[in-house]
């Protein structure tokens, strides 16, 4: 195990970095009001009916948006719907 020794001047500016960023998220949860919901691959492939690998190519392609946390990818459940309306209004075209 190693041993930083840090000056106390370097070690406050950085305890408060990070309640600034404590803040923050906190801010930006409550803007969320938790009212979004996220869904995951497999979720929206269920909603979709898509494979795995189409999504992927909606999401290269810049059709779907997308949020990755850790190598998972998710999707605001409002941007889902709002694809489906937008292709069922396409398909409706004659």
């Amino acid at each position: 195990m190693d041993i930083v020794i840090i000056e106390g001047d370097s070690f406050e500016q950085l305890r408060k970095k990070l309640e600034a960023i404590r803040n923050r998220l906190k801010q930006i949860c409550k803007k969320g009001n938790g009212s979004e919901k996220w869904l995951d691959n497999q979720d929206v492939c269920n909603l979709l009916g898509i494979s795995k690998r189409t999504l992927q190519s909606y999401r290269d392609k810049g059709i779907l948006s997308f949020t990755q946390i850790r190598h998972k990818c998710y999707y605001k459940q409002t941007d889902i719907q709002q694809f489906i309306e937008k292709t069922k209004q396409i398909t409706r075209k004659p």
